[in-house]
């Protein structure tokens, strides 16, 4: 009982988990992430595999929030990228499309 239980307990994480990662596409399409990087390749910035393999291993979220929202340049080349502010891409969406590129 405790073995069903416990796969029972991971499908439903494993599942939410996808939904999640679901969630952070499309908040990253709907806040136009999109228009400037792309999962596999280099666009206008980096693609989001390149930033995944930079900070591997590092707890950086919070150094990517912040770098989201005010914007910058410098980390991947000369292209700035505008501050992106929560009247874009809320909070916990951009927490989530950050641990969704992470993951990357």
């Amino acid at each position: 009982m405790k073995a069903l239980l416990s796969a029972a307990v991971m499908a439903a994480f494993a599942l939410s988990s996808g939904a999640a990662f679901a969630d952070a596409d499309a908040a990253m399409n709907k806040a136009g992430c999109m228009a400037c990087h792309a999962k596999d390749k280099k666009l206008v910035g980096p693609a989001f595999k390149d930033i995944a393999a930079k900070y591997k291993g590092q707890d950086v979220a919070a150094k990517l929030f912040d770098k989201v929202r005010k914007g910058g340049s410098g980390s991947f080349g000369p292209i700035p990228m505008s501050p992106n502010g929560p009247d874009k891409i809320v909070d916990q969406d951009l927490k989530d499309a950050i641990a969704a590129i992470l993951k990357s």
